[in-house]
């Protein structure tokens, strides 16, 4: 089959069935750029004066946005190269970004990119937390928000500057700051270079530097920190042509134009905002225009964002459900029709968020699916009648997917197609793998059995149809083994979604004496409904759920549920409490009460321990773990 497109680069791909039209024709004879560095050169000489960025400096001041053009962008990237090259960066050392997002953020994680390794952190964890990060990728300079964008983020980059002994810290301004009003002075930091970034970077030519090498489609790009929500987070390992790639296949979408503008929210340290809103975009000369340091987190921003789409006729936005979720209860105040559809990912999209936002809005969703190890997004579903009811999308281009069964001595086994099974990705955006240690020639890299023979174990559960759509079924860490019999957590959370109450729901598994573990659920409540219950709740999903074992035996109403720093579920909380309140309950059988706040409880890589407050009540020792009959967990006592 031909392709149906003139244009090599750019195929039509709006249906399915354009996925087999797209992939007779090679990758290779795509005619992609080779790097990040090549997508941004390409796009400054086919665009120089096209908006390439416009970063809002927040959400009540959105008119006050700094803008910058692709040819402004690339000269920005060449002088912050050369300053990075100045201080020792070569092609296998890291660049450590620890900030929110502002105005010279793209630029210094796209000259990180050129000149080295980019290693985006997130600025809400601990210094102890991001030192172990940096540290672990080789961090050589830092670059860190500075005391006016965020004070504590440059109190913690002090300190893991100094820890680590970096060469330089350089500071980031708020967006609408640099040249409008001095900036204060940075305290010093004892053999550690500390300066404004943007000062440091005007003393360097606009021209890259004849000594920064630019990087090879196999050179390594980016270090992203995965996992956290958990146990300890890994830094998995991205290459040049993992990035763009990916952001290929993202950008590869008839159903946008080259003039087309898309609104980003996520944080820079997270791929979606790196491949979906900064990458696609440089591919395709769109103009992305990005929230403020705090994004979708931001209050203001909610009420304010009809007003900004309006406004800059944004065509597009990605977001993860919890976003989609809020926005289908603001009122629409202004002229959306320039929203041809909003992207949504990161997690499971309940049924009850896509139709509540899509009948508010008028605006049709287009799940995606992906995680960190397999670059970004792997998957994309269509809009209207080629939307696949149930499914999180169909297989990107050049990717693969297929079901595996692990066995008992983890030996993978390929299963028939449709069989539902451990999820498995093959192709181009297969990372190459974990950060394991660093020497002298950068980072040392491990899949750590994540990866065989090209095929990557997602942890997700999901079958695969003949057309290429997965349909998930669950993350395997996630669900709910009840007697054996595997409980999906989506089909509970899904029936509590659908009572006119409930605004959220979550679904953990309860350790239990007798069944291993039972479902219990968290909700939110909508204002006004202080009236329901949990008890009627727990009722309602009982009467909804397709079987009885999925029946909750208990729902608890939370003012929050509780959420990772880019708005995905975070269970690990809810199961942690759910334990609490079980060995609590398990307690007070043996005739010992003890208020299930009192008990700690903490998973540390994936291993569940559980501390017992044993000045209360001498009877609260080693001996009285015998008698709780609750497995999978470890015993301390304080």
């Amino acid at each position: 089959m031909n392709d149906p497109h003139p244009d090599p680069l750019w195929p039509a791909y709006d249906r399915p069935e354009h996925l087999a039209a797209i992939e007779s024709v090679p990758l290779r004879d795509r005619g992609l750029p080779a790097s990040t560095y090549d997508t941004l050169a390409r796009a400054a000489e086919l665009w120089p004066d096209r908006l390439a960025l416009t970063v809002l400096p927040s959400a009540q001041r959105w008119t006050h946005g700094t803008t910058t053009s692709f040819a402004r962008l690339r000269d920005q990237v060449h002088r912050i190269a050369n300053l990075f090259h100045q201080h020792g960066v070569r092609r296998t050392t890291a660049v450590g970004l620890l900030t929110p997002n502002t105005a010279l953020l793209p630029a210094a994680l796209l000259a990180a990119q050129l000149a080295g390794i980019a290693a985006p952190v997130n600025p809400a964890l601990s210094a102890e937390h991001a030192e172990r990060l940096l540290r672990l990728d080789g961090a050589r300079i830092l670059v860190a928000a500075g005391p006016e964008l965020d004070a504590e983020t440059w109190r913690t980059a002090r300190a893991v500057a100094a820890s680590l002994g970096v060469t330089a810290l350089f500071a980031l301004r708020p967006s609408d700051t640099p040249g409008a009003a001095p900036a204060p002075e940075l305290e010093p930091v004892t053999g550690v270079e500390v300066a404004y970034l943007h000062t440091a970077a005007d003393d360097q030519p606009s021209r890259l530097d004849p000594g920064v090498v630019p990087p090879k489609a196999d050179d390594l790009a980016a270090l992203f920190h995965t996992g956290g929500t958990t146990g300890a987070p890994k830094l998995a390992a991205h290459t040049h042509a993992n990035e763009v790639t990916d952001a290929w296949m993202i950008a590869a979408n008839s159903l946008l134009d080259p003039d087309a503008a898309l609104f980003a929210g996520l944080p820079l340290f997270h791929v979606n905002a790196l491949v979906v809103t900064l990458l696609a975009p440089l591919l395709r000369g769109q103009h992305s225009v990005w929230a403020g340091p705090l994004g979708y987190r931001e209050p203001a921003l909610f009420p304010a964002l009809w007003k900004i789409v309006e406004h800059f006729r944004i065509a597009t936005m990605s977001a993860v459900p919890t976003v989609y979720a809020g926005l289908a209860r603001v009122p629409v105040d202004a002229d959306i029709s320039s929203l041809r559809f909003a992207i949504v990912g990161a997690s499971p999209l309940p049924a009850a968020v896509l139709e509540a936002f899509e009948r508010h809005t008028g605006v049709p969703l287009c799940q995606g699916y992906g995680l960190t190890e397999a670059t970004c997004g792997s998957a994309r579903s269509f809009l209207h009648e080629h939307r696949r009811p149930g499914a999180a999308g169909q297989r990107m281009p050049y990717q693969r997917a297929k079901t595996i069964r692990i066995d008992d001595h983890g030996h993978w086994h390929d299963l028939p197609a449709g069989q539902p099974g451990n999820l498995a990705l093959g192709g181009p955006t297969v990372f190459p793998g974990y950060v394991v240690g660093h020497d002298d020639h950068g980072p040392r890299l491990d899949t750590l059995g994540s990866v065989r023979d090209g095929w990557l174990d997602t942890g997700d559960l999901a079958r695969v149809d003949p057309d290429g759509f997965i349909h998930l079924l669950g993350r395997a860490k996630d669900l709910i083994i009840r007697g054996g019999h595997n409980i999906d957590p989506a089909v509970i959370e899904d029936a509590l979604l659908a009572h006119p109450a409930v605004t959220g729901a979550s679904a953990v598994g309860r350790p239990d004496p007798h069944a291993g573990e039972v479902p219990v659920a968290y909700v939110t409540l909508a204002p006004g409904a202080h009236d329901t219950t949990p008890d009627e709740l727990a009722a309602f999903a009982a009467r909804h759920v397709p079987e009885r074992a999925a029946a909750p035996k208990s729902v608890t109403v939370l003012p929050a549920l509780p959420l990772t720093d880019i708005g995905k579920p975070n269970k690990i909380p809810l199961r942690l409490d759910a334990t609490r309140r079980a060995v609590a309950a398990a307690l007070a059988e043996l005739g010992l009460t003890v208020d299930h706040e009192q008990i700690l409880c903490t998973v540390i890589d994936g291993r569940t321990t559980v501390t017992l407050p044993q000045a209360q009540d001498p009877r609260l020792g080693p001996g009285i773990t015998d008698r709780l009959a609750l497995s999978g967990i470890e015993w301390s006592f304080r």
